[in-house]
């Protein structure tokens, strides 16, 4: 174990960020940590997620930049659905008043994401300044809800960022059983109608392994990125024919 820490860059606002390659490493107090300061604004987290890099931390703490290695990835290809699920999400369906909705209520949503108990953790790191970034980022186009509804009532979803084909998961909630699981499911279908390959789930986790990501090395990751970042952007909505992609 080292007895100190590594050094932290210090980033000024809209100072670029260092290399991921530059991030801490296994034998350091918290792998993974690029970098702290800067800003959150939309042109930031632009730059941010375009190299793989996300803004992760708690109240009282700076805001600290992370870019870890392995990167938890769900190739939509890969996508377990569950015997279970797959009878939640037929049920769903064909249930009047239940429906999908996309970018409808983005704010409720990671407004809801926030204060959602999660096991292992003490308070949430999607802090007030934080909703108002993500915010600002799906006003100018790149952060999306997916929104499970029923009767007229929002219970489940979640959001994410997208960047070309990049897609990258952030939080999701759920107020009913299996509420947040149709949501990330709907988020599968919207990706694979537009052939989008892969989900970025940050951290490795056995639920998102049982339902089918994988960790990828630091390289591979770069490599995926380098690949769908380019592209051209999706059409954010949800139709229910896209049920039939799973």
């Amino acid at each position: 174990m080292p007895t100190s820490s590594p050094l932290l860059p210090w980033l000024e606002p809209g100072e670029s960020f260092p290399s991921t390659y530059a991030a801490w490493g296994d034998d350091s107090p918290a792998p993974g940590l690029l970098a702290a300061g800067g800003d959150l604004e939309p042109a930031t987290l632009l730059r941010a997620y375009s190299n793989g890099i996300f803004p992760w931390y708690s109240e009282g703490q700076p805001t600290l930049w992370w870019s870890t290695s392995p990167r938890m990835t769900l190739w939509v290809d890969e996508f377990r659905l569950h015997r279970s699920l797959k009878k939640t999400i037929r049920h769903f369906r064909d249930t009047p008043g239940c429906e999908i909705r996309v970018d409808s209520s983005f704010e409720k949503v990671i407004e809801a994401c926030s204060v959602t108990p999660r096991d292992g953790q003490n308070g949430t790191w999607i802090l007030p300044e934080i909703r108002a970034a993500y915010l600002r980022f799906h006003h100018a186009g790149h952060a999306h809800s997916i929104e499970t509804w029923q009767d007229g009532e929002l219970v489940g979803g979640l959001y994410c960022v997208c960047i070309g084909h990049a897609v990258f998961g952030e939080s999701m909630f759920a107020r009913r059983t299996d509420a947040s699981k149709l949501a990330l499911a709907a988020l599968v279908a919207i990706a694979r109608h537009h052939k989008v390959a892969w989900i970025d789930c940050q951290q490795v986790t056995s639920h998102l392994a049982f339902m089918g990501a994988r960790p990828i090395d630091k390289k591979a990751f770069q490599q995926c990125l380098d690949s769908a970042i380019p592209k051209p952007p999706i059409q954010w909505d949800f139709d229910r024919l896209y049920w039939n992609y799973l």
